[in-house]
């Protein structure tokens, strides 16, 4: 057998084993176990495949969190659909560098295909440009550097041929309690906090509209506001509308964070709170969260195609290009060599179809919502938020006990067949539950509450 047949033979019958293996969802080796598997002295000689391979997965396997178990609850993190999987083996077979169109003509041709669904499973402007990212971190980046070359332009300031230095000051209005992704995004693209303007929250953590309009007037000069679709605590949504139209009098870039919670779009019955969405100018979104994709995938997506390539075009004379060609990713992305992202979101998206997804979203917000019902009359506890998407947040009634809430989740976590954690959220310390799974049926929800209850009661009598 020769040493890729080996390799890929002892992987492929490795891969079933595992998603099958009903190991324990919590890692249980500590760090300086891990060091003494994996941080040894390089070999000199080379090493058989098959050996290196087992030593891989035999250092690994004690250090891995299984988020692709159906009990994983702590985060927003999809299962890695097994259809992605298989799919990014092969991306990683054919090992293209989805740079551009004549780099991997297939890849680019696919990437024109899933922004088509993209747009229209999302129901944002068909005329619309995407870009396949890491996650969205990434994605906010590429919106936010659009915006950025935008807002500037409209100032009369050429940010590609002049850059910040002289730049006009730019004001980004943001939640004060936005997802840290975003800031992170905003300091990559050279903006401190001098620019941003933290707008005051509600009970949700979405921004108060009246301080909005009032930071919006007090400010002159460029603008950009950064609104939330699905709150990574509550699910919450903000007032799209209202904010679209705040930024339209103000001449402001509108993007919007919707890592998860643009899904929603995908459901009629949530119509009432992605109103006004579609009004931004750009949006980030995962595709390793609720549709499942293998690790890493997120994409951006930007309606003026215009200011999107002017912030990311790039172009030499080795980056060829003919006019019969398709896309090239490499205008619309901030890297060069990068991975075929959209093979797995092709495979994935054909496998589940307009429907599955749809099912997929409908289905964990049932869940979270079946959840919050059973929790609702826990004594000495409630769900702080309206579960109206696949959020739910559980806090003492007395903010004196919080402490007690990592007692509760220790609790839970102690069978390991669930794995949740605390977050610290409008200085209380809270139970995050995240219901993205593929694999989380509904009797294991009902398994699930049941322990959280239970935990709650013993807590309460401590």
């Amino acid at each position: 057998m020769d040493t890729s047949k080996r390799a890929f033979s002892m992987i492929s019958e490795y891969a079933e084993a595992y998603r099958q293996s009903g190991a324990s969802i919590h890692s249980s080796a500590t760090a300086e176990a891990l060091r003494q598997s994996l941080c040894l002295t390089l070999n000199d000689a080379p090493m058989a495949e098959d050996t290196v391979l087992r030593q891989l997965i035999d250092a690994v396997e004690p250090g891995l969190v299984r988020n692709t178990d159906p009990g994983f609850f702590a985060w927003v993190m999809g299962a890695s659909d097994p259809v992605g999987v298989a799919a990014d083996w092969l991306t990683s077979i054919w090992g293209q560098n989805s740079a551009i169109y004549q780099t991997a003509p297939a890849s680019a041709i696919a990437e024109e295909a899933v922004s088509a669904w993209l747009l229209e499973l999302l129901d944002l402007p068909k005329r619309s440009s995407v870009a396949f990212v890491t996650g969205a971190t990434m994605a906010g980046f590429v919106g936010l550097a659009a915006a950025r070359s935008e807002v500037l332009a409209r100032a009369g300031h050429n940010f590609e041929r002049d850059g910040l230095q002289s730049a006009p000051h730019v004001s980004i209005f943001v939640s004060d309690d936005a997802h840290i992704s975003n800031l992170a995004a905003l300091r990559y693209l050279g903006f401190g906090q001098s620019n941003i303007v933290s707008v005051g929250s509600d009970q949700l953590g979405l921004m108060k509209i009246l301080e909005l309009k009032d930071a919006l007037s007090a400010q002159n000069g460029p603008k950009i506001i950064i609104a939330q679709a699905g709150h990574i605590n509550s699910g919450g949504f903000e007032d799209f509308e209202a904010i679209a139209a705040l930024s339209q009098r103000h001449n402001a870039w509108l993007h919007v964070d919707g890592a998860f919670g643009l899904w929603a779009r995908v459901l009629p019955e949530k119509n009432h709170l992605t109103k006004g969405l579609d009004l931004a100018d750009s949006w980030s979104v995962d595709g390793h969260k609720w549709l499942q994709l293998p690790y890493d995938s997120g994409f951006a997506i930007v309606k003026d195609q215009t200011a999107h390539m002017r912030a990311m075009s790039k172009d030499a004379g080795y980056l060829n290009h003919n006019p019969d060609d398709g896309r090239n990713p490499a205008q619309f992305g901030p890297e060069l060599s990068r991975r075929a992202r959209s093979f797995a979101a092709w495979a994935v998206m054909r496998s589940l179809g307009r429907d599955g997804i749809v099912t997929l979203v409908r289905g964990h917000c049932a869940a979270a919502a079946r959840l919050a019902e059973a929790l609702k009359d826990l004594e000495g506890y409630n769900v702080l938020n309206p579960v109206d998407l696949n959020q739910l947040v559980l806090a003492s009634k007395d903010p004196e006990r919080d402490d007690k809430m990592v007692e509760i989740a220790n609790s839970i976590n102690n069978d390991r067949r669930f794995f949740v954690r605390t977050a610290e959220w409008k200085s209380r310390i809270v139970l995050r539950i995240s219901v993205i799974s593929q694999f989380a049926t509904g009797d294991l929800l009902v398994e699930l509450a049941e322990t959280i209850r239970e935990a709650c009661r013993q807590a309460m009598g401590a």
